[in-house]
């Protein structure tokens, strides 16, 4: 039998703490906890979980700075928990480098699901069909799910290294949101387009903004 994904809550809401945890552990999560900031970033170099999942008001260091603080030196998969969905914290938790988010009150079913969402792009393997993928200087081993940009290795979150494989497989052709929401973020429903304009801002970033053009009014497409 498999062992249980680990999963660090970052929640100073007790009793919301204490429901999160029960709620995913009936799902079979194995779940620690910090109550502030500077807690989870304890907890997170100890425990070193497969996924964290961070409010976003947090004492001490936020949610947003811890954010940043993990992005440093993980890739560890992220999800955020807003209060408010239209609010600045949505669009600083994915500028800061969360993968995706929630909003509060978080209803357990969605949460579950983007959980599981999070964690397939974390383990996404690519289609065996080639070992290595190129376009450009950009060069994606689909076996190590390492990249490197002329030959400079290159770090990237599950969201980031599945978004990049998602433009390199169909180099030169335009990728709406929708499109990609449904690929890269397994939404099966109409997701917030600002989870892909910022995911694409981040992989910009890194592997040179000149690579990815926007296409007014339609989308993306990688430079082949």
């Amino acid at each position: 039998m498999s062992a249980p994904v680990s999963v660090l809550l970052v929640e100073d809401d007790e009793v919301i703490r204490r429901t999160l945890t029960l709620a995913l552990s009936r799902y079979g999560y194995a779940v620690t906890t910090a109550a502030d900031g500077l807690a989870g970033l304890e907890a997170f170099r100890r425990d070193e979980p497969e996924l964290v999942l961070l409010d976003v008001m947090l004492p001490g260091l936020d949610g947003i700075g811890l954010c940043r603080r993990l992005r440093e030196t993980s890739t560890t998969p992220i999800l955020m928990m807003s209060a408010r969905g239209d609010s600045l914290d949505v669009v600083s938790g994915l500028e800061a480098g969360a993968d995706d988010y929630v909003v509060k009150p978080v209803d357990t079913a969605v949460l579950v699901a983007r959980i599981r969402s999070v964690l397939r792009r974390a383990g996404y393997q690519a289609p065996s069909a080639a070992d290595v993928l190129t376009v450009g200087e950009v060069v994606i081993d689909t076996g190590a799910l390492e990249v490197t940009v002329g030959g400079a290795p290159v770090a990237l979150t599950p969201t980031e290294l599945r978004l990049l494989l998602e433009f390199a497989t169909n180099a030169g052709l335009v990728l709406d949101r929708a499109t990609l929401l449904r690929k890269v973020w397994d939404y099966g429903w109409d997701g917030d387009s600002r989870v892909v304009d910022l995911a694409v801002q981040r992989l910009r970033r890194k592997i040179g903004p000149e690579r990815i053009e926007t296409v007014r009014g339609f989308g993306y497409k990688m430079r082949p």
